[in-house]
């Protein structure tokens, strides 16, 4: 299948041709680690293991190198406020995405380089850029804390890179002040377009020696440097959220085709905002959610599912209600791979990333929908359209899941079950011991609807204790009254030989 992609500088979506055959090179901005990630970040960090997944089972060598700024304006004021050093407060956010990415089933990039550890690169980058008069020097506002040297600030001139702005389709009279909330007024500079190659130091903040006295990174050439180190100075992919259009990655063009000549990035990938009333989702908004956070109240799978949702161009609005959707959808999925799996009891193996064996000849259905699921990851990774395709397999299993005898229904069963466990690996999701996450969910729904102490919580459990009577009077009537009540606080009854039980009523939807 030809693999396309919307390409953010040529503004089309476009056949991608790798820059060597079989290998694709993929640098993804990584978050700044001062706080908790949010789920803006899930959707951008989600989306891009999905495609680096996708890649990989195309065929394709891939290179995926996402990086962490761990030295920054923010970083610095956070530790002054916790009264800790930087390094352990960046150390300690590390750990966190790391868990919060492990939550999310997203696998590790090939490198994820640090700002800290690559100070030499950065310095020789900037080197290259002075050298071919693309920046310029100036005496820092701050003392130096030495008397007999003199720290400097140095800035892109923005000016002699004519291209300035490509990305973003900016011009160079709109790149002025208020371009981004890391850059303020300074008299020093040629044009308050021009940004920070290297900071000179101030009292207080981590510092490296330089040709410019003691200082640290500019926030853009971060990026610039750390990816033509792991990548090379040409590369094939370069992505992240569209916040960082302008005026990062237009940044990162200018700096990089200074230092190096003309070489960089030759696609580009940007997702839309993930919004909160249409409103972009962001910590300096202060409109944001933690990843945490949404995980302490819904399963991994269900944030995954849901982000996954929405073609990664557009924006996708949260909100609880969409979570509790997404709930209900991968609930009904695992509990037909569940019940899948039982009819299924020892002829296959189950768990993460095991291909399903199959029974029989593959129905047609099945193979029509791995071609769409297929065609869809290579037309701009479109996971709307993946998730759609298997939406005609999951009801044909639904159906034989009801007469598993049935002539034919056996080979509908298992070869459903090895589709849902091949788009699995694709997207991360319905990959995971279905009987396991059922249960996951619905524990979870529990504690979500029906919280321990809660007046909702009382009020069920008096019904199921009444209803428990009735059926012990043989009052059926009266039980089915009660059923009724129940399943108007959003819980259902299901009763059996060995008695009843209750689970939040969120089963009934499919795929």
């Amino acid at each position: 299948m030809q693999l396309r992609i919307y390409n953010t500088l040529t503004k089309q979506k476009e056949l991608f041709e790798p820059r060597i055959e079989g290998a694709i090179s993929l640098y993804v901005c990584g978050v700044t680690v001062y706080d908790y990630s949010h789920v803006g970040h899930a959707r951008v960090y989600v989306f891009f293991d999905v495609v680096q997944r996708a890649l990989r089972a195309m065929g394709y060598h891939v290179r995926y190198v996402r990086n962490f700024t761990d030295v920054d304006d923010k970083i610095i004021r956070r530790a002054l406020e916790n009264r800790e050093d930087c390094g352990s407060l960046t150390t300690r956010f590390i750990a966190a995405f790391h868990d919060d990415m492990r939550a999310l089933d997203c696998e590790d990039p090939d490198v994820e380089p640090l700002v800290t550890t690559h100070i030499p690169e950065i310095v020789e980058m900037i080197e290259q850029i002075v050298a071919r008069g693309h920046a310029y020097v100036v005496p820092s506002e701050y003392a130096s804390t030495d008397s007999t040297a003199t720290n400097h600030d140095v800035y892109f001139d923005v000016a002699r890179f004519p291209a300035y702005g490509a990305l973003s389709g900016r011009s160079q009279d709109d790149n002025q002040d208020g371009a981004s909330d890391r850059v303020s007024h300074d008299a020093r500079k040629r044009s308050q377009a021009d940004f920070a190659l290297w900071k000179a130091a101030k009292p207080g903040e981590p510092q490296w020696d330089s040709p410019w006295g003691k200082g640290r990174p500019g926030w853009h050439i971060e990026c610039s440097a750390m990816s033509c180190k792991h990548l090379g100075q040409d590369f094939d992919l370069h992505g992240g959220g569209k916040d960082l259009i302008f005026p990062h990655h237009d940044n990162e063009i200018a700096q990089s085709k200074a230092a190096n000549g003309g070489g960089f990035a030759h696609g580009w990938m940007h997702l839309g905002f993930l919004t909160i009333d249409s409103e972009k989702m962001s910590k300096s908004l202060g409109n944001f959610f933690t990843i945490r956070d949404v995980l302490a109240r819904f399963h991994p799978q269900a944030l995954r599912f849901f982000l996954l949702t929405t073609h990664y161009l557009h924006p996708q609005n949260f909100s609880d209600k969409a979570l509790e959707e997404a709930t209900r959808r991968v609930l009904g999925v695992y509990e037909k791979l569940a019940a899948a799996d039982a009819v299924l009891a020892g002829r296959q193996p189950t768990g993460n990333g095991v291909l399903v064996p199959t029974i029989g000849e593959e129905p047609s259905l099945v193979t029509e929908s791995r071609r769409e699921l297929l065609e869809a990851l290579a037309d701009d990774f479109s996971t709307p359209r993946a998730l759609a395709a298997l939406s005609e397999p999951m009801n044909a299993l639904g159906a034989a899941l009801l007469k598993p005898k049935a002539a034919g229904n056996l080979e509908i069963i298992s070869h459903v079950r090895a589709l849902a466990a091949q788009a699995g690996q694709l997207l991360g999701v319905f990959q995971h011991d279905p009987a396991t996450i059922v249960a996951q969910i619905l524990e979870g729904a529990r504690q979500r609807l029906f919280p321990q102490g809660s007046d909702t919580l009382e009020q069920v459990e008096a019904l199921l204790q009444a209803r428990a009577q009735a059926r012990l009077d043989k009052d059926w009537g009266r039980a089915d009254e009660l059923r009724g009540q129940l399943a108007q606080l959003g819980v259902e009854i299901r009763d059996s030989k060995d008695g009843s039980t209750w689970r939040p009523l969120l089963a009934e939807v499919g795929a």
